[in-house]
């Protein structure tokens, strides 16, 4: 490999990443318009000045479409398992159930924008933690603004492990060293910033709700939920990473509820004039719906119920795990070299797809049991629910899919044309071995540019990684900081925000919700960034 090391080259590698941002923070212009532009430039790039030919272009572009199926297979099936719980009104017997079970305001706050939001988000994401909870914070009487600020603080700890680790998956795509031990190690130091990320985010929400008071009576809910949450996630993380985000977020469901029946928690409780809170205009405890409950809250759990018996029997029974697994395909890939030597080898079975072990394949089996269950009972009324159901999802998924196969697009053409190799070694020259400082900061941007802790990982995972190894820093810590970073970008991306402020009736508010996040996100990362030099 002769690629040239010199700055006229670093700045031509750069400009996908600063075009990227540019458009989509600068123009405002969607992921999916930004992204096609930034790969049409990532290819003229590759093709004009690192000698890339149409066969390696091709073969980068047939890597990234293929990658790209596994991940969307899971967008459609996440978007589809909420649309039928929406069409069955699930989501109102919820909030009735969340307003009778947690009587103290705070805990009843954790309860939705914290607990069940991280509940959502490792089953689903893409959106729909937000869009679910946002309109049950206001509900219960929170602002506007803090209804969407609460559910995006409090659920991005989930960011890497959720949506059955969907994130930490296209993590690991990115890098050639995925053997056990380097997975298993970076899933710990990941844990381990996200523990952290767990506890800031609680504590953060309750001293917003009511400062110093506040935290003297929701102390031990921020221990109980941090312990549960940060923690389990930690333990799993090692185990099984795709239950490793929802198992523990189930468990602190049950913990919370439990503990609202607990003598510090069971009793009505809510500040006066809190700043997040609407003032309220009738006494707490006395609600302003009128409405008969028609389905329980079991029955309103029933596709994340389906969902976990599915996932836990597939993949904790191993002669049967075994047996499913051994179907999978994966295309062959021919070499390809570069001009300059960038050898991309061949390999027998690219990124193979496992049908029945895949995590799009619980979550569509569980929303679609789920769907002719409701229909059974009478939940589901119309004739034509299914294609109503159908076509939402298809609505709602169409532009994350694409955006996802343009960026990873651009990640691999990047890759395999040599650009990233020259920027992390531009990087490594300038900065050394405080690169270590900025790690969290690239996930964090990554995830703000593009609205996902997946795609943050997809555009940086294999850049951090080069980096790690041209400084001799532990690959696994850096690595795991740079999705540990893009959680905490999920919080404040413009993308998520809007979504935020779309379910809450409140668009055009966007400036003032990001506003409140980018002090937690900044304050979080610099906590990282200072753990990762002493640790180096």
């Amino acid at each position: 490999m002769d690629l040239p090391m010199n700055i006229y080259f670093w700045v031509l590698c750069i400009v996908p990443i600063v075009l990227l941002i540019v458009l989509l923070v600068g123009f405002q212009w969607s992921a999916l318009k930004a992204a096609f532009v930034t790969l049409i430039v990532t290819i003229i790039i590759g093709m004009g000045f690192f000698r890339a030919t149409f066969l390696v272009i091709g073969i980068e572009l047939l890597r990234a479409s293929w990658s790209s199926i596994s991940i969307i297979l899971v967008i459609i099936s996440a978007i589809f398992l909420y649309e039928v719980s929406d069409e069955a009104n699930a989501f109102n017997t919820l909030n009735h159930f969340f307003k009778t079970v947690a009587p103290n305001e705070l805990v009843r706050i954790l309860l939705i924008g914290v607990v069940f939001a991280s509940f959502l988000q490792g089953v689903t994401g893409f959106g729909v933690p937000i869009l679910v909870t946002a309109p049950l914070l206001i509900q219960i009487g929170l602002k506007p603004v803090w209804a969407v600020v609460i559910p995006l603080i409090g659920h991005s700890w989930a960011g890497t492990f959720g949506t059955l680790a969907i994130a930490w998956k296209a993590l690991l795509e990115q890098i050639v060293a995925t053997q056990n031990d380097f997975a298993n190690h970076t899933a710990f130091f990941a844990g381990i910033f996200l523990f952290i990320l767990t506890f800031a985010a609680n504590f953060f929400i309750v001293y917003q709700y009511g400062k110093s008071k506040a935290l003297m009576k929701g102390f031990i809910a921020i221990v109980v939920i941090t312990v549960i949450q940060g923690g389990g996630q930690l333990y799993l993380s090692q185990i099984n990473p795709e239950l490793a985000a929802f198992l523990p977020s189930a468990c602190a469901l049950g913990a919370l509820i439990l503990l609202s029946k607990s003598p510090l928690y069971k009793e009505e409780w809510a500040l006066q004039h809190s700043k997040i809170m609407r003032e309220k205009s009738f006494k707490v405890g006395e609600t302003k719906e009128t409405e008969t409950k028609t389905m329980s809250t079991f029955q309103a759990l029933i596709p994340y119920l389906l969902m976990t018996i599915l996932t836990l029997t597939v993949l904790l029974i191993t002669p049967l795990y075994k047996f499913l697994n051994q179907f999978s395909y994966g295309p062959n890939l021919i070499e390809t070299v570069t001009g300059y030597g960038v050898v991309n080898e061949a390999v027998e079975s690219y990124s193979p797809i496992t049908p029945f072990t895949h995590a799009g394949m619980f979550l569509f089996l569980a929303a679609f049991a789920s769907y002719l269950y409701y229909k059974n009972k009478g939940f589901v009324k119309s004739p034509h629910a299914m294609k109503y159901i159908i076509t939402r999802t298809i609505k709602r998924a169409i532009s994350p899919s694409i955006a996802v196969l343009v960026l990873l697009a651009i990640s691999r053409v990047m890759a395999g044309t040599g650009q990233t190799i020259i920027l992390a070694e531009g990087i490594t020259n300038v900065l050394g071995p405080y690169y270590i400082l900025v790690a969290p900061f690239i996930g964090l941007l990554g995830s703000f540019i593009t609205g996902s802790n997946m795609s943050s990982n997809i555009l940086f995972g294999g850049f951090q990684y080069l980096t790690a190894e041209f400084i001799g820093a532990n690959t696994s810590l850096i690595v795991g900081a740079q999705t540990a970073g893009g959680a905490i970008g999920m919080a404040f991306a413009p993308g998520n925000i809007i979504l935020g402020t779309s379910a809450t009736g409140t668009l055009g508010l966007e400036g003032k919700v990001m506003v409140k996040i980018i002090p937690f996100t900044l304050v979080v990362a610099i906590i990282f960034a200072l753990l990762l030099f002493f640790i180096s």
